[in-house]
Formats: structure tokens, C-alpha cells, sequence
């Protein structure tokens, strides 16, 4: 089973909506100011030794935050998950919108594919998801390394991550949506290009609240709002 998220930018109607496999756990991009006096407060009260530790960690949520805030990511999850040597995978799935300007978006949605296929260092494929067509790029590439600090020549130390993105629109849409995971877990690459697909498929333009009645009315017949949340994960 997997909860069903709404992405909601400055307090407008959702969009879209998505579910999460397990594991993962939502990053509050937006975290009320009463949480985060609470945080603080907590923080104080810490003894030196666990006050500098959650410190470093309420630092980073808060760089994370406003990272991903200044890339306009509407919804994140942490995902942890275990390996095969006893400890943890660690992925990031995010969820954005990239808007037509004033095109069609099905036409913006192909200019993007055309792009991405011209990347040597990109695997590009279409895609049919329940909710519309869009397509999948998968890439391994470099970034910086988080947490570690400069080299001796001040150059920041990079890692390798696997980077997966689903693009994918709908009848009426005029965004498009982005759906993105990336994990230095090399070796599990394909497991987690399965869980990007899987996510891919919760992606609804649809409430689901509105399949929740038509299955109550029995509304099953093509097109009805119930196909559009079936849920990948179980």
C-alpha cells in the first residue's frame, strides 16, 4: 500500500497527485513556522554532545529545503531502504512541473525527449502511463559529494549517482510533470529504475477521491477516474 501525496504550490488545488512506495518518507518543503520553533526549542533543551549532532542535522534539512525550493520541487522523499551488506540505500525522489509557456504541452513534452535522446550519456524511452504519455531518461553521472569536506585544492570531492527522470503530460495539461529519483547506489540501479516506473504509474490527473466515489457508484466503464489510481505497489 502507498500513500497517496498531493502536491500543493502556494495553497492552489492540486494538480496531480502520486503515490510513494515504501520507504520513503516526504520532505516537508514548506514547514510551518510553529514547527520549526518546536524544533528549536527541542534542540536547545539537548545535551551539548546531542545538541551539536541534531544541530548539523537541522542545518542540512534547511539547506536541503531551500535548495530544492529554489529549483520550484514541489514534493520530496527521502528513501532508505536495506542492501545486500547490511546497511542502507539511500535515494531521493522528487516531483516538479516544467511549464509549456503558451505550446502544446504533448509538443513541449517531445521537444524535451528529442533533447534528452540527443545526449549520448542518456538512455531515452517513451513511455505509456495510465495517466498520459511522457517518456523515462536514465543516466549516471557526477555531483558533489554531500557532507565531505573541500580536497586539499579546495575543489569539492564528487560521487557518482544514478539518475532516473519520468516527463509526462495529459489531455488539458499545460505543465508537464517531472518526476525524478537519484541514489549513489550504483548496483541497484535497476532496482530502482523499477520503483521510478512504479511511481510513474500512480502519477493522476485525476483526484482520487473522485475514483473513490465512481467505485462507489460503480463507475468502471473506460476512462472512469478509478483506472487512474490503481495502485503498482500492492
Amino acid at each position: 500500500m502507498t500513500d497517496i501525496l498531493t502536491e500543493r504550490t502556494s495553497g492552489r488545488v492540486p494538480d496531480y497527485w502520486y503515490g510513494l512506495p515504501h520507504g520513503y518518507l516526504p520532505l516537508d518543503l514548506d514547514p510551518p513556522v510553529e514547527k520549526l520553533t518546536a524544533l528549536v526549542n527541542h534542540l536547545l533543551g539537548l545535551p551539548e554532545e546531542a545538541r551539536n549532532q541534531a544541530e548539523r542535522v537541522l542545518r542540512l534539512y534547511a539547506g536541503v529545503v531551500t535548495a530544492l525550493n529554489s529549483h520550484d520541487v514541489q514534493g520530496c522523499a527521502i528513501g532508505l531502504h536495506p542492501d545486500d551488506e547490511g546497511g542502507f540505500a539511500q535515494s531521493v525522489l522528487t516531483f516538479s512541473t516544467v511549464p509549456a509557456s503558451g505550446v502544446n504541452a504533448a509538443l513541449a513534452l517531445a521537444d524535451l525527449a528529442v533533447t534528452a535522446a540527443e545526449d549520448p550519456e542518456k538512455d531515452v524511452q517513451p513511455l505509456e502511463l495510465p495517466c498520459g504519455t511522457g517518456f523515462l531518461a536514465v543516466e549516471t553521472r557526477s555531483v558533489v559529494a554531500p557532507g565531505r569536506p573541500p580536497e586539499e585544492d579546495g575543489t569539492l570531492p564528487e560521487e557518482p549517482v544514478w539518475q532516473g527522470t519520468i516527463a509526462v503530460t495529459g489531455p488539458g495539461m499545460s505543465d508537464i510533470v517531472v518526476v525524478q529519483l537519484v541514489t549513489p547506489a550504483l548496483e541497484l540501479a535497476d532496482d530502482y529504475r523499477d520503483v521510478l516506473l512504479g511511481v510513474g504509474h500512480t502519477v493522476s490527473f485525476i483526484d482520487p477521491s473522485l475514483a473513490e466515489k465512481a467505485d462507489g457508484a460503480g463507475d468502471t466503464g473506460p476512462g472512469a477516474a478509478a483506472d487512474t489510481s490503481k495502485n503498482p505497489f500492492g
